[in-house]
C-alpha cells in the first residue's frame, strides 16, 4: 500500500481531517464565505482552494460529515487560546489543614484562629482536626466544644461547611469562606 507524499495520521496534535485526508464522497459544507448545502469532496476542495482556505472536517460523526472552509492554523490557535482562557478561569480549591490537641491552650488557640482567618481570607477552605492520642480519646466533647467554638470565632469569614465529625481518633471540622 503505497501512502500519499504529505500523508500525516490523525493524532492528539492534528485532531481534524483537513483537505486531502477527508474520506467521505458528499460533504455537508458551512463556513462564513460560501453557500451552506451539501457538495461532492471535489466541489467543496476546488471552493477551499480558490479561497485559499482549508477544508476541515468539524463533525465526522454525521451523515455527510460537517467540514467548514477556514484557515486551519488560524482555527487551532484560536481553539488553544479558548482552552487557556477556559482553564484559567477555573479554580482551584486549596484545602489548608490546622491541627488542635484537645486540651489546646488560649494562646495557640488564638494564634491557629488567626492563621484559619488569613487561610479563609485567601480564598481557601479551612480543616480543622483535633487529634486524640492514646487516653486522650475520652475527652471527645472537649475537641467537639474547641471546634465549634473556632466555627463560632470565625462566623463573620467563614461558614461550616460541615459539622464536627468523628474518623478514628481524630475529629474534622471542614470550613468555607464566605463570599
Amino acid at each position: 500500500m503505497r501512502r500519499k507524499p504529505n500523508y500525516r495520521p490523525q493524532n492528539q496534535e492534528n485532531p481534524h481531517k483537513i483537505n486531502d485526508r477527508i474520506t467521505a464522497r458528499d460533504i455537508r459544507l458551512v463556513g462564513d464565505n460560501v453557500e451552506n448545502g451539501i457538495y461532492s469532496l471535489q466541489e467543496a476542495l476546488a471552493i477551499a482552494q480558490d479561497l485559499e482556505l482549508d477544508l476541515v472536517e468539524i463533525n465526522p460523526k454525521l451523515d455527510p460529515p460537517v467540514c467548514k472552509i477556514l484557515d486551519y492554523k488560524k482555527f487551532l490557535y484560536e481553539q488553544k487560546k479558548k482552552q487557556k482562557q477556559l482553564k484559567a478561569k477555573q479554580t482551584k480549591v486549596v484545602v489548608k489543614e490546622i491541627r488542635f490537641g484537645p486540651q489546646t491552650d488560649e494562646h495557640d488557640y488564638e494564634f491557629k484562629k488567626k492563621n484559619a482567618r488569613k487561610f479563609l481570607g485567601e480564598g481557601s477552605k479551612v480543616k480543622s482536626l483535633v487529634f486524640f492520642k492514646g487516653r486522650s480519646i475520652i475527652y471527645k466533647d472537649q475537641g467537639e466544644i474547641l471546634l465549634l467554638r473556632l466555627a463560632r470565632d470565625l462566623e463573620d469569614c467563614a461558614k461550616v461547611e460541615q459539622m464536627p465529625y468523628m474518623e478514628g481518633k481524630r475529629m474534622f471540622l471542614i470550613l468555607t469562606p464566605k463570599k
